[in-house]
C-alpha cells in the first residue's frame, strides 16, 4: 500500500509539485553538505518536488524541525550518541522529530599523518604528552603543542576538549576549535613542510583518500569510563563530564520534522528510506573537496545509481 501511494504520488508530481517541497538543512562539515545535496537532488529530479538547503547548525536545525513549520525539515547527518541530547529532546521528548530507518557507520578517533607517526614513533593519544612530540606540534610557539577538536558547535568538540584534559594532554596540548576548512588545510600544509600536527578525524570524511593519515590509538571503549556531557544538558558539562576511553561506534541517520508527513508525504517517504554508506559518503565528501560542485556530484551519482534511488522510492 505504501509503494502504491509513493508511486501514485510520483506520477501527479507534474500537478503537486508545490506541494512536495521541503527546506532541507545543510550543517558545515562536508558529509552533511553531499547528503543534503543529494536529498534536493532526488526530491526534484525524481519526485518533481522543490528542495532548498537552508545552513545551521544543529541546535538550530532541530528547534526548527521541532516547531514543525516547514523553515528547516530535515538534518541530514545525525551522529549519535553525539547529538543524543537532540534526540532525546525532540525525538523521545516531544515526539516531533523523526529518525529515518537506515543508518550508516561512523568512528571517530584522533589522527597524525602516517609520515610524522613512522618517524617519531606517534601511535597513541598519550604519546602527544611526550614534551618532544609536543614541541613539533607548536606552530605559534607558546609551548604547548596545538590538537584541533573540531569546529565550534560540534558536540563532539566538547567530548574531545574533555578527552584532552583526561588524558592528561592540557599541560602538553591546546585544544583548538576552528573550522573544519581550517583542519583540512592545516593536514596539507603539515604534509608539505613535514612536521607535526594532530587533529579529530572521523570516517567518513574526505581526508582518507586526501592523504596517508593514520589513527591514533586510545583505550578500549567503556561505557563506565565514558560520562560525556554537553551544555544543555548540564550547565557544568565541562566538570561534570570524565571520558577515558575511546568513543563508540556511531549511528549516522537522519532526522526529519514529523509535520513533513502531512506536507510532503513523498519526501516524507524518501528521507524514511534513503540508505547510504560510509563508503558512499567518504566518495561524495572526496569529489567535493576536490572542488566538484556539490549539486553536480549529487546529480551524477543518482543519475548513476538509479536502481537504488529507486528503492528509496518504493519501485
Amino acid at each position: 500500500m505504501k509503494k502504491t501511494l509513493l508511486g501514485l504520488a510520483l506520477a501527479l508530481s507534474s500537478t503537486t509539485a508545490m506541494a512536495e517541497s521541503v527546506n532541507i538543512g545543510a550543517p558545515s562539515w562536508t558529509g552533511a553538505q553531499a547528503i543534503a545535496h543529494l536529498i534536493q537532488e532526488v526530491v526534484v529530479s525524481r519526485i518533481g518536488g522543490e528542495a532548498t538547503l537552508v545552513p545551521g547548525n544543529n541546535g538550530a536545525i532541530f528547534q526548527a524541525m521541532d516547531a514543525g513549520k516547514g523553515d528547516i525539515d530535515i538534518h541530514p547527518d545525525v551522529w549519535l550518541p553525539n547529538q543524543k541530547s537532540f534526540t532525546d529532546k525532540f525525538v523521545d521528548g516531544t515526539g516531533n522529530v523523526a529518525l529515518s530507518e537506515n543508518a550508516y557507520e561512523g568512528k571517530q578517533s584522533f589522527c597524525v599523518t602516517k609520515s610524522f607517526s613512522e618517524e617519531n614513533n606517534v601511535t597513541s593519544i598519550f604519546d602527544l604528552a611526550r614534551p618532544e612530540i609536543a614541541s613539533k606540534m607548536d606552530s605559534d610557539n607558546n609551548g604547548k603543542g596545538e590538537i584541533w577538536i573540531g569546529a565550534p558547535g560540534w558536540a563532539s568538540a566538547n567530548v574531545n576538549q574533555v578527552k584532552v584534559r583526561d588524558y592528561g594532554l592540557m599541560p602538553f596540548m591546546e585544544p583548538i576549535r576552528a573550522d573544519q576548512a581550517v583542519m583540512t588545510a592545516t593536514v596539507g600544509d603539515s604534509v608539505k613542510k613535514g612536521i607535526g600536527y594532530a587533529f579529530y578525524c572521523y570516517s567518513p570524511h574526505a581526508i582518507w583518500f586526501q592523504h596517508d593519515i593514520v589513527r591514533l590509538s586510545e583505550p578500549e571503549f567503556d561505557p563506565e569510563k565514558y560520562t560525556a556531557l554537553q551544555p544543555d544538558q548540564d550547565p557544568n558539562w565541562f566538570e561534570n563530564s570524565k571520558v577515558m576511553t575511546e568513543d563508540a561506534l556511531k549511528q549516522v541517520q537522519i532526522a526529519y520534522s514529523k509535520s513533513l508527513e502531512g506536507r510532503s508525504p513523498a519526501i516524507a517517504d524518501l528521507v524514511k528510506n534513503i540508505s547510504l554508506t560510509g563508503e558512499d559518503v567518504s566518495a561524495f565528501a572526496f569529489e567535493i573537496e576536490g572542488g566538484k560542485d556539490a549539486a553536480e556530484v549529487a546529480k551524477a551519482w543518482v543519475a548513476a545509481n538509479s536502481d537504488r534511488v529507486d528503492g528509496w522510492l518504493g519501485l
